[in-house]
């Protein structure tokens, strides 16, 4: 089974090499490959990219002109790989444990997603806390588990979720596979324990301004997907 990897790129020049050289181990022993989605970045992400795709066949570069952003560089990056048997979805900036990849590609033989559901202290107890209860909102409008990430195992019909035109509004892949929504109905999806790492290098794009406007968006939308079912 090939496992096509995607992962969105901005300002992770400083954890490609050690992520793909994670994500090699942790797939050892099956036919994978990795999509690194650049989402123009300005500072040199672009150029580490180019240069692993030159030493490792495997590693393949979208380059976006403009930054689009973390969740339409994903829906990118699975358009870009039609190939495969399994798609995964994780950040560049090592917060994401290729490590746990094997686990939740072995749940796929029952379900359609797969979200590694966020555990840990990988960010301040008051992110948490509000990341918690806006996870657990959006699970009441679109049946994901409540600890559902942009991390996640994607079979054919959840990508085809991903990439349908009922999800072209959706304002994150996550909440796109709720299968109360119109593009995921009828999706099986769980979600598997997985401990988050603290970032290694760098801070967060998202700021508390930024991450109340997309929750406000995010539950908006949620909510007109159960007005309209």
């Amino acid at each position: 089974m090939t496992v096509a990897v995607v992962v969105p790129v901005h300002r992770n020049a400083a954890t490609l090499d050690e992520l793909v050289r994670r994500l090699a181990a942790a797939l050892a022993g099956r036919p994978w490959r990795v999509r690194l989605v650049v989402d123009a970045c300005p500072e040199g992400s672009g150029d580490v990219a180019r240069a692993l795709a030159a030493r490792d066949r495997r590693v393949a570069v979208t380059e976006l002109a403009a930054n689009v952003g973390q969740h339409a560089a994903l829906r990118r990056g699975l358009a870009d790989e039609p190939g495969a048997a399994a798609w995964v979805c994780l950040d560049a900036d090592l917060q994401d444990p290729p490590e746990a990849l094997p686990a939740l590609l072995g749940h796929l033989e029952d379900h359609d997603v797969v979200f590694a559901g966020r555990r840990g202290t990988y960010e301040s107890a008051g992110r948490r806390a509000t990341g918690s209860g806006h996870r657990l909102l959006v699970a009441a409008l679109t049946g994901l588990p409540p600890d559902a990430g942009a991390f996640l195992a994607l079979g054919p019909r959840g990508r085809a979720a991903v990439l349908s035109p009922a999800a072209t509004t959706a304002p994150s892949v996550v909440v796109a596979l709720g299968p109360r929504t119109r593009a995921g109905a009828g999706l099986r999806v769980a979600s598997r324990p997985v401990a988050r790492a603290t970032r290694p290098v760098g801070t967060s794009a998202w700021s508390s301004r930024a991450r109340l406007r997309q929750s406000v968006r995010t539950l908006g939308w949620c909510a007109r997907q159960r007005t309209h079912r």
